[in-house]
């Protein structure tokens, strides 16, 4: 059993979970008056999510066995605990059993236009174990658009916008697009880290990951640029709240201050341990952000 939560990476389910209830029960309900979206509704789209996560999760594991297996033997399930053949059973089932229910959940609600995504992130997430993981940056974009997705998704559900009209774009929240934009900036610099962190065994498998083409060094130095765009983000959210003292004194304390700390040791990094150190830091300004929507309630 244990060996199975840690197949499906439940920690990351668990953060996956906690950013779609907060959007749920936070964010947009500050936003939206009056959402018509039941509660058990929401529990099966949830589900879904979760499930098209674990999914891709265990299609990953299938594809990265050889690398896994230098970089991090210690993590590496299938073919120890558990054979290839039945974590291809259980992801195809992950995955299908996810489809259905956010096709059921789409049906009901009348945004059967959902579909289309739902579809996208299952084929996207095959491919991108597949072949796109191994190619700079795609890999890197791929992973990071599909963390700010479930946001997306849940907004979508919820207020029947698709983005199919200049009118959807126009009325489109900013708060949720900042909270996406947030989810999407941290995973892309993460993912950079984690190459660099994986260079041995992406070697192996012949990669063409950021850190193999242009070295640790300059991989890292692309990692601290996108962190200072990161930094500016928070700056200019920030100036959108100067007036509001809860999440300014909350973006400040909890957001600027370790993005700072977390430069200046990206900056001077160099052992695989300071890569796997601030990768795990970087995580934790992930979850910061994420649980800065409580504070939507009380405004």
């Amino acid at each position: 059993m244990i060996s199975f939560l840690k197949l499906i990476r439940y920690k990351n389910l668990l953060m996956v979970l906690l950013t779609m209830v907060l959007t749920r029960y936070t964010l947009l309900d500050h936003l939206i008056p009056n959402i018509e979206l039941s509660g058990f509704d929401f529990v099966l789209f949830a589900i879904s999510i979760v499930l098209i996560t674990a999914y891709g999760y265990i299609i990953n594991d299938l594809f990265d066995i050889k690398a896994d297996q230098i970089n991090k033997p210690e993590k590496v399930f299938i073919d120890h605990y558990i054979s290839k053949k039945t974590a291809l059973y259980l992801s195809i089932l992950l995955g299908l059993v996810g489809f259905f229910i956010g096709f059921y959940v789409s049906y009901k609600n009348h945004k059967i236009y959902l579909l289309n995504y739902y579809l996208f992130s299952i084929l996207i997430l095959f491919l991108y174990s597949f072949s796109f993981k191994k190619i700079a940056f795609l890999g890197n974009l791929i992973v990071s658009f599909l963390c700010g997705f479930p946001i997306l998704i849940l907004y979508f559900l919820i207020t029947g916008l698709s983005f199919t009209e200049l009118n959807d774009v126009l009325f489109f929240d900013f708060p949720v697009l900042a909270y996406c934009l947030f989810a999407m900036f941290t995973t892309f610099i993460r993912e950079i880290i984690k190459d660099i962190e994986d260079i041995d065994g992406d070697l192996k498998i012949k990669a063409k990951t950021l850190p193999i083409i242009i070295g640790r060094e300059r991989a890292s130095r692309v990692a601290f640029v996108f962190s200072s765009l990161l930094f500016i983000f928070f700056i200019i959210i920030l100036q959108f709240l100067q007036n509001n003292y809860l999440f300014l004194g909350y973006g400040i304390l909890l957001l600027i201050l370790p993005q700072i700390y977390f430069m200046s040791k990206l900056w001077v990094a160099k052992s695989k341990k300071d890569f796997s150190k601030l990768s795990s830091f970087l995580k934790s300004i992930m979850l910061i952000g994420i649980l800065s929507m409580l504070l939507f309630k009380f405004q």
